[in-house]
């Protein structure tokens, strides 16, 4: 009775572990992560004669597939969970034969073949990525999404200087922004989405030439780089971090940029007239940050723009009616701001049914659903000066043509106009110049003050409330629970033809535009359950340093 009674526990332990899937506690985190810190030279890249260094009594068709089998072995040692025993056939010198691994002809050589990309997304696999992945030089695609591989991003890869995309979203990665993607001189596509990683982002990761980046859903806490807009990515998305400051005027040079999300930060500031430019802009979102000011008019000339969102900000002013009416726009979200006015094309009840719109909880007159008279004053009251970006809300030509009315002067007459809001009834003396107040004294003769001007550049009622945050959403991401995936599934051929090279390959395997839904994951929902990583489920916080 005593030793069924054993069996028993026995068996209920192993049904543990064979499990389709189990989320990672922290500490199995922190244990992966150290053993990781353990292995790693102490400049995280490989020595000089390693391959030298390693005994292998296999034999191979080249040096080049030996060093590609130096290191998937390395990395099957490094991995603690395999759940669908997915490398279960890592074994013996056929790499190419290996689940998830791609051989292709080499790009100096036809007749040689070599390990041309990695593919383990949804695998499911918990381990660290050892410093040996540097060996397969050769490799233009590595694809890591959905799995739960912890550490940092070793040094040793920027030896891949062929790889083209580089996706390992949705893991357990730690560590500041893995600036050894900098170091890959052919990468055009980068997808850390759902990870750990935290601190500031480099600026020179916005002058590499890329294609995409996805840095949504880690702990970046830094103000975006002000070289933002030397980018020639098609898209970014920057959504659900910490960011904060402005958003950068350079964004205006962004003229291949289709999609931009930056929701969910604390950026800050008005929104540059600049983003007006991006004739070539599909999607542009900021919802849940600390925006202020006007919405510029500038937004018109987007004449691509298909979703807008700036929901729950401190935006006031008008909504335009001329943004919309923008002939691509299928949904404009203007949601939980303090506008105070909006154009007839702009009201929910009077567009045309094809384009959504959202004015809830506005400070807008006759409109159902918005904030009260109170809430609305207290932050309407509020001047935006001294904000970055915030000026009129026409574009950002106008403020030059004031400029030759300061330079001219060349009596000191606007020395008195500090005193003039007390508006003296004393008409007689001219020379005083007791007018400049023009509104209230329309009939003032006095030919001596032809400058009514000084008050006009001033122009105060502009400016917009700032500071206070209207009520954030509750959930992290938007209202779209039903992730599509941009990133293509695994192919069932996993040879590519004999004359097909590595561009092919890559093309064939990696990701394919546009990149749609995007902001809130790439993977099914189950996995976001079952890996503990889903878009509502705050990052766990690592126990260990780095």
């Amino acid at each position: 009775m005593q030793t069924s009674g054993h069996g028993l526990f026995l068996l209920l332990l192993c049904s543990s572990f064979i499990s389709f899937s189990s989320a990672l506690t922290d500490a199995e985190a922190s244990f992966i992560a150290h053993r990781q810190l353990l292995t790693l030279p102490e400049n995280g890249d490989l020595p000089p004669n390693y391959v030298l260094e390693v005994q292998v009594k296999k034999i191979f068709a080249n040096d080049r597939l030996k060093r590609a089998y130096i290191a998937l072995k390395a990395w099957k040692k490094a991995i603690y969970s395999d759940p669908y025993n997915t490398t279960g056939n890592w074994d013996g010198p056929d790499v190419c034969a290996y689940n998830g691994v791609f051989c292709a002809p080499a790009v100096d050589d036809n007749s040689t073949s070599v390990v041309a990309g990695v593919d383990l997304n949804h695998a499911d696999i918990a381990g660290y990525l050892p410093v040996e992945l540097g060996l397969m030089t050769d490799a233009a695609l590595f694809h890591l999404n959905s799995n739960r591989f912890c550490g940092i991003i070793p040094n040793s890869l920027s030896r891949l200087t062929l790889l083209h995309e580089f996706d390992v979203s949705n893991n357990r990665f730690v560590g500041p922004f893995p600036e050894v993607v900098l170091k890959m001189p052919s990468l055009k596509y980068l997808d850390l989405r759902f990870n750990d990683f935290e601190g500031h982002l480099p600026p020179e990761l916005f002058d590499k030439e890329l294609d995409a980046i996805f840095l949504n859903d880690n702990r970046f806490h830094s103000n975006i780089p002000e070289n933002f807009g030397n980018s020639s990515v098609s898209v970014v998305s920057l959504a659900n971090n910490v960011f904060s400051g402005c958003i950068p005027s350079s964004i205006g040079r962004m003229k291949e940029i289709n999609e931009i999300v930056l929701m969910n930060n604390n950026l800050s500031g008005c929104l540059p007239q600049e983003i007006g430019l991006l004739e070539n802009l599909n999607v542009f979102d900021a919802e849940s940050n600390s925006l202020v000011g006007f919405l510029p008019k500038s937004f018109s000339n987007m004449k691509q723009l298909a979703e807008l969102n700036v929901a729950h900000n401190t935006l006031t002013g008008s909504v335009p009616g001329s943004v919309c009416k923008l002939p691509s726009l299928q949904n404009f979200t203007f949601s939980y701001n303090f506008f105070n006015e909006e154009e007839q094309e702009c009201v929910p009840s009077a567009t045309k049914s094809d384009v959504f719109l959202d004015d809830t909880s506005n400070c807008l007159p006759r409109r159902p659903g918005q904030k009260t008279e109170k809430m609305c004053s207290e932050v309407v009251s509020v001047p935006v000066d001294g904000h970055c970006n915030c000026g009129s809300p026409s574009m950002p030509s106008p403020p030059s043509p004031q400029q030759p009315e300061s330079p001219m002067p060349s009596t000191p007459k606007p020395q008195p106009q500090p005193s003039t809001p007390q508006q003296p009834e004393n008409p007689t003396p001219s020379t005083s110049k007791p007018q400049p107040p023009t509104p209230q004294q329309p009939e003032n003769p006095t030919p001596s003050t032809p400058k009514p001007q000084p008050p006009m550049p001033r122009q105060p009622e502009n400016p917009t409330p700032s500071t206070p945050k209207p009520q954030p959403p509750t959930t992290r991401q938007p209202e779209n629970p039903t992730p599509s995936t941009p990133r293509p599934q695994p192919p069932t051929t996993r040879q590519p033809e004999a004359g097909a090279n590595l561009m092919q390959l890559s093309s064939s395997v990696g990701f394919t535009k546009p990149f749609r839904n995007f902001r809130t994951a790439t993977i099914e929902p189950e996995f976001c359950t079952t890996l503990n990583k889903g878009p509502n489920i705050p990052p766990p916080s690592l126990t260990f340093g780095l």
